[in-house]
């Protein structure tokens, strides 16, 4: 069955647009936001005559993607072919004011996820929730995939660990979309407030071979600037970790969040002592010894001995594939090889300055302190995380939508 989006369905059926008439309509949505056509959700929804645009929303990167880099903020802008305010969620603000609030009644949001916690757009969702139920407005998501698929992996974020990029106590890898997430939020936060979710239709997460992104069907536009490729969405919910070390995650490169190195690194002794720590953990797609030379970023323009994991040939498997105990392996492997490695970056990470990027990143202490303790065992970090993801299995299937 053909894949067909939430936004697919509200222009293609407009019984679907029937909630919306005769109230003010807003569009949070990026650069990915678009119908099956690759016609921007914003376009295709101001060309409707019973469908009353009033503003829109971007969230990180902008609404059409104009920030290309990590951590840079948009401003607000007057959308120069509609005429509409175009509101910045990553700039000045990151929840909605009463003065943006006042622009619409409803509230489509139309975002492309990659299943990762970190993933901003996720805690974006959840402050446009809790805006929309303080002020009365009303919120229709329009779904589209996980790319990731259904697995899950990680720890979850702990108490007090909150964050923009941890909006609440996921896993690293949630294994949801965003209209299941908006559902979960709203019973978990006991939000009071007026949600739709206008659903796929023929959405198979375990069908081959995209496991969660149609491949073949549907153009993959990055949500992102640097979320390129399938292939980085597989490995996002590990190398994304990278981001709190000192280690390249090969931003400057064609690849980036697809391999990760750094000028000093002896690649082939890490894979070595990787293997000899925990090969399970390796499993699910290839390694490969590489050499790369970032244009910007960590490291730019010096050479980088490192790492490429190859996820997109018939060596992937999603159910053994497991990329946040890959790269926390990776980590663990560099410390016994080089216990005094300079490895956790220091420095102000989304809006958080006073803790570790990396404890932001992993919303709690735990993987760093795993790290750098030379007691700590694969077998210890698994046992943290395994319990994790099976409490997370049965607390989100009551909010599934899809099989």
């Amino acid at each position: 069955m053909t894949l067909r989006c939430g936004i697919d369905r509200l222009l293609e059926d407009r019984r679907l647009r029937a909630p919306l008439a005769g109230r003010r309509v807003a569009l949070l949505a990026h650069p990915a936001s678009v119908t099956r056509e690759l016609v921007h959700s914003a376009d295709a929804l101001a060309a409707l005559d019973d469908v009353r645009m009033t503003a829109a929303f971007g969230p990180q990167h902008g609404m059409r993607g104009e920030k290309q880099d990590n951590m840079v903020e948009s401003a607000d802008y007057v959308d120069p072919r509609h005429g509409f305010p175009v509101f910045s969620l990553y700039g000045d603000v990151r929840r909605p004011t009463g003065r943006m609030l006042d622009t619409f009644d409803v509230m489509l949001v139309d975002l492309q996820d990659v299943g990762c916690r970190i993933y901003t757009f996720v805690t974006t969702l959840r402050y446009v929730l809790e805006a929309a139920a303080k002020t009365g407005k009303a919120v229709v998501v329009l779904d589209r995939p996980n790319p990731a698929g259904r697995q899950i992996e990680g720890l979850r974020l702990r108490a007090g660990w909150e964050s923009f990029v941890g909006a609440g106590p996921l896993p690293m890898r949630h294994g949801m979309t965003l209209g299941e997430l908006a559902r979960w939020f709203v019973r978990e936060l006991g939000l009071d407030v007026e949600l739709d979710v206008i659903a796929m239709e023929g959405w198979d997460p375990a069908r081959a071979p995209g496991f969660g992104w149609p491949l073949g069907e549907r153009a993959w536009v990055n949500p992102s600037p640097n979320a390129a490729t399938l292939s980085m969405v597989r490995c996002y919910a590990g190398s994304v970790m990278l981001e709190g070390t000192t280690l390249s995650e090969g931003r400057g490169t064609t690849h980036p969040l697809e391999l990760f190195g750094a000028p000093d690194l002896d690649a082939d002794a890490l894979l070595a002592r990787m293997a000899a720590l925990a090969p399970e953990w390796m499993r699910g797609g290839r390694l490969r010894p590489c050499f790369f030379e970032p244009t910007f970023h960590k490291h730019a323009g010096r050479l980088c001995a490192g790492v490429q994991i190859h996820v997109d040939d018939h060596a992937y498997d999603p159910t053994t594939f497991r990329p946040w105990r890959l790269h926390a392996l990776a980590f663990k492997a560099l410390r016994a090889l080089r216990p005094d490695y300079p490895l956790w970056r220091d420095f102000a990470y989304e809006y958080e300055s006073d803790r570790l990027a990396i404890d932001v990143i992993n919303g709690s202490p735990l993987l760093r302190e795993w790290v750098d303790d030379p007691q700590a065992t694969p077998a210890d970090l698994d046992a943290l995380a395994s319990a994790d993801e099976e409490e997370w299995s049965r607390e989100r299937e009551a909010g599934l939508l899809y099989g």
